[in-house]
């Protein structure tokens, strides 16, 4: 949830500076830096609200991503590993061996995780978006305000139903299960050849 107080800003500006069309600078050139014109397009009056809208659904989308990658992870790690050593006397792990058990349980563990969170990551880019082409809802008391999660979570299903809710979902898993791969994978990694290298220099200094 803390770490949403950074990503929900950086989100929203990001996924407006990617819907952005190509706008000339007063010269007749495009501003090469979309992310500049993107946050520029939410400044001025209630920035600060819009460029934390969509907050509450990014942690609705993180906090069980989370939860349901890890445990899992941790889970399919450990009984690979289990498999793989049923039978084998040298118990010990070589690089290459960590990086594509860790990273096959990352992996697999990230895209299942991704495409159950579908649905909120959804709502979470509608909410974001509409914060830069300031779409404005009327409230119950009549005032306008920026639309809410159950107002967009009702527009989605009024326009493709339960299958609107999972639009690029197979995409969402695919750079997932590749981002969890690498980034669980490498790290797992450097940490094995960390601890052979820390191993060889207490056998050095032992010597």
């Amino acid at each position: 949830m803390a770490s949403c107080l950074v990503l929900a800003p950086a989100e929203v500006i990001k996924q407006n500076a990617q819907m952005l069309q190509g706008n000339q600078g007063g010269k007749g050139k495009i501003d090469a830096s979309t992310s500049l014109r993107a946050f520029r397009q939410l400044s001025g009056a209630g920035a600060p609200k819009r460029l934390f809208t969509g907050y509450t659904v990014l942690v609705a989308r993180n906090l069980p991503f989370t939860a349901l990658q890890f445990p899992i992870f941790e889970h399919v790690r450990a009984r690979v590993w289990e498999s793989r050593s049923a039978g084998r006397d040298d118990k010990t792990k070589n690089l290459l061996e960590t990086g594509l058990v860790t990273g096959c349980s990352a992996g697999g563990a990230g895209a299942l995780a991704a495409f159950i969170t579908t649905p909120s990551d959804v709502v979470k880019t509608r909410m974001m978006l509409s914060a830069g082409s300031r779409e404005l809802d009327i409230n119950a008391d009549g005032r306008r305000g920026n639309k809410g999660a159950w107002t967009v979570t009702r527009e989605v299903y009024s326009e493709r139903g339960v299958r609107g809710f999972f639009r690029g979902a197979a995409l969402r898993s695919g750079w997932t299960m590749l981002g969890s791969g690498l980034y669980l994978g490498t790290y797992e990694m450097a940490k094995e050849w960390l601890k052979m290298r820390k191993s060889d220099r207490e056998d050095d200094i032992e010597m």
